[in-house]
């Protein structure tokens, strides 16, 4: 499972580098806008249609993209400028909008100011998310919920020697969910459990700022709401997804309200003396605290077809204080020369009861009460050194050392019986060292080369950096017309514990170049693979046999992009992209049978198994885009993109879809 969700996290991190087509973000208008009294005023708007249609796997679509059909205020821009820096109540006013009118990602910004006054910035988004889950449970999975964020910022004598801040912030997610629930045993039947999503989130924050001389110091003051009140039931009687089976649900009620709050401080400190040191300290706080309540009850039949009812009752609140502070000294001994010290320290402590009831139709009553503690403490020291030997050559070099304690304590309590209690604890201490060389080849031409290497004595977790060493190279060439880069790195872990055995190697090379031939036209490509493997010991349980073994892992990742730009006669521009990302696994098709004989349960699941070391699938995403000035403040814009989603090792999810708009980009 964690393979998969790592693939679809990095393709839905690469998938961005190709901007979608819409909207088209060019220019339209005189580009200094028009002058009304002391002001003066910039505006446009583009407005258009959206049209898809999606051939595959609708659910796996509307996860990954979402873009559906109708009208769409696809972008906006509005701004006022006093012509001479400052205005009767306003100096600068700014808006900008993109996506409006039902689009799955819509936003705006906001902004107010002026000068020596005061300041204000609005951020405004709003997602549509849609996940259908896994193609597990007869599709009763799947999440389609709307999310809203807001954050608002002001600030009073922004260009003062002291400054005061102010802000709110609120995230808000609802919607309609469904999940399945398994009830009365383990080998009961399984039921479609519809959920109403009810989250939010609010920050309330104050602060200020005072700059004397070379000193600089802010603190900021904050509180923080959380709300989680999802609802769970089931109005009528079901038999289940299985009608053969006697399991049934009469009645099911479920809630399980999740509120907390955390208060929290922030405090730095800047003092620079020039050319010859700075200092840096900040300090954080923040007391975080969680209750919750689980109250369920449910009534039906057992797989015998006996009568069931029970309710359950967990409740309780945990506490976690985290402390932050750090400084940073920067020493100038010489021009050439260049010292810094890092020195932090980090503790969070996690600690809080839980009561558990139950109450069958027996009249069987099981209680159990809990306590759960854990502390983290870690102290870290970095020291980095950069010499300039020459106008072309500079030297990098570094050591790092950490210290971490871990503190665990739980602690049950059956009913009334005497507690039981386990405490541990556990350090662990990294040292690394660092070098690197960075060297002008030529004028446009440099060369970046570095290296780490870590010692860790006791990982927490068997996957953590142990034995670990890192190299990286850089090459970049920079010219009026042409940029280049290429980079190549590679991460070597080896962890050996005493209940399991870990090693990863990463490596990764890129390349990435910039062309503008002509004021006119512009190329743009890239390239980069990432290779990943691993092998870790793993013990788990096959038709009631515990099997042990290794567990390998294989990625091959490659992604690439190129796009071309193309201006004709200031008149028609023309954009055409292609993106694509794409895991080749260990070159094998996944899966892997055996046929031919009848397999053991134990040799079925180790096949099942081994198929599941890989995960090839290919993202792939062309466009194309043209945008014709009807007039000077009128432009027409047509685009059409392509997605196309592939899985080798299950074609279920797969999906192509075709997208396309028109809009017309005016200014006024």
């Amino acid at each position: 499972m964690m393979p998969r969700i790592l693939i679809a996290a990095m393709l839905a991190a690469a998938a961005p580098a190709q901007e979608p087509v819409a909207p088209t973000n060019l220019p339209v208008g005189p580009p200094r806008g028009e002058d009304r009294g002391g002001y003066n005023l910039v505006n446009s708007f583009e407005t258009g249609y959206r049209f898809h249609t999606v051939d595959g796997n609708l659910g796996k679509y509307r996860s990954d993209v979402n873009y559906g059909n109708g009208v769409r205020l696809l972008s906006s821009s509005f701004s006022i400028h006093a012509r001479e820096g400052h205005g009767a109540w306003l100096d600068e006013l700014l808006l900008n909008t993109q996506g409006l009118g039902n689009d799955p990602y819509e936003s705006a910004s906001f902004r107010v100011q002026k000068n020596r006054v005061y300041r204000y910035d609005l951020l405004w988004r709003r997602n549509e998310y849609y996940n259908p889950g896994l193609n597990i449970a007869l599709g009763q999975h799947f999440l389609d919920t709307t999310r809203a964020l807001q954050d608002h910022s002001f600030t009073l004598l922004p260009q003062s020697w002291i400054k005061f801040f102010a802000g709110y912030s609120r995230n808000q997610q609802h919607g309609p969910g469904l999940s399945t629930i398994q009830v009365f045993d383990i080998r009961g039947d399984e039921f479609p459990l519809f959920s109403n999503v009810r989250r939010s989130q609010d920050e309330l924050r104050i602060g200020s700022e005072i700059a004397l001389g070379g000193l600089k110091l802010s603190w900021m003051r904050g509180w923080e709401w959380f709300k989680d009140d999802d609802e769970q039931a089931i109005t009528g009687p079901l038999a289940g997804n299985h009608p053969d089976d006697a399991t049934t649900l009469t009645s099911f009620r479920r809630a399980q309200p999740y509120h907390g709050g955390t208060n929290r401080w922030l405090v730095n400190v800047l003092y620079d003396r020039d050319r010859l040191y700075s200092l840096n300290g900040r300090f954080t706080y923040a007391g975080g605290r969680r209750r919750f309540i689980f109250d369920e009850l449910l009534s039906g039949t057992d797989r015998f077809g006996a009568a069931r009812a029970r309710q359950l009752l967990v409740f309780g609140d945990a506490r976690r204080p985290v402390l932050a502070a750090n400084l940073t000294t920067s020493i100038f001994p010489a021009r050439t020369i260049t010292v810094v010290n890092h020195t932090s320290i980090h503790h969070t402590r996690m600690e809080g009861d839980g009561s558990f009831r139950e109450m069958s139709l027996l009249g069987l009553f099981t209680e159990r009460v809990n306590f759960r503690f854990l502390g983290i403490r870690t102290i870290a020291s970095t020291t980095d050194l950069d010499i300039r030997v020459h106008d072309r050559v500079n030297f990098r070099a570094g050591y790092h050392a950490s210290t971490r304690r871990i503190r665990s304590i739980a602690q049950e309590l059956f009913e009334s019986g005497p507690p039981e209690r386990a405490a541990a604890e556990q350090s662990n201490v990294t040292h690394t060292g660092l070098f690197g060389i960075r060297v002008r080849l030529a004028s446009p031409l440099t060369l970046n080369l570095d290296s780490e290497i870590g010692r860790a004595n006791r990982p927490f977790f068997p996957v953590s950096d142990r034995d670990y060493h890192l190299l990286g190279a850089r090459l970049q060439y920079r010219a009026r017309n042409l940029q280049f880069s290429a980079a190549a790195r590679s991460h070597y872990n080896f962890n050996s514990a005493s209940l399991a055995s870990h090693s990863s190697r990463a490596r990764s090379y890129s390349a990435d170049a910039s062309w503008s031939p002509r004021p006119w036209a512009g190329v743009d490509g890239g390239y980069s693979k990432l290779h990943l493997d691993t092998l870790s010991g793993i013990a788990y349980f096959a038709a009631g046999d515990l099997i042990s073994g290794r567990s390998l892992y294989i990625s091959n990742l490659h992604f690439g992009h190129a796009t071309v730009r193309l201006s004709l006669r200031q008149r028609v521009d023309v954009f055409a992209g292609y993106s694509r990302v794409q895991d080749t696994g260990d070159g094998r098709r996944a899966g892997g049978t055996l046929l031919g004989r009848r397999v053991t349960p134990q040799e079925a699941a180790a096949a099942a198994f081994s198929a599941a070391r890989t995960y090839p699938l290919a993202f792939s995403t062309p466009m194309a885009r043209v945008s014709i000035r009807l007039r000077q403040n009128v432009r027409w814009n047509i685009g059409y993109q392509r997605y196309e989603y592939a899985e080798e090792f299950g074609r279920a999810q797969d999906y192509r879809a075709h997208t396309g708009y028109t809009s017309l980009t005016w200014s006024f």
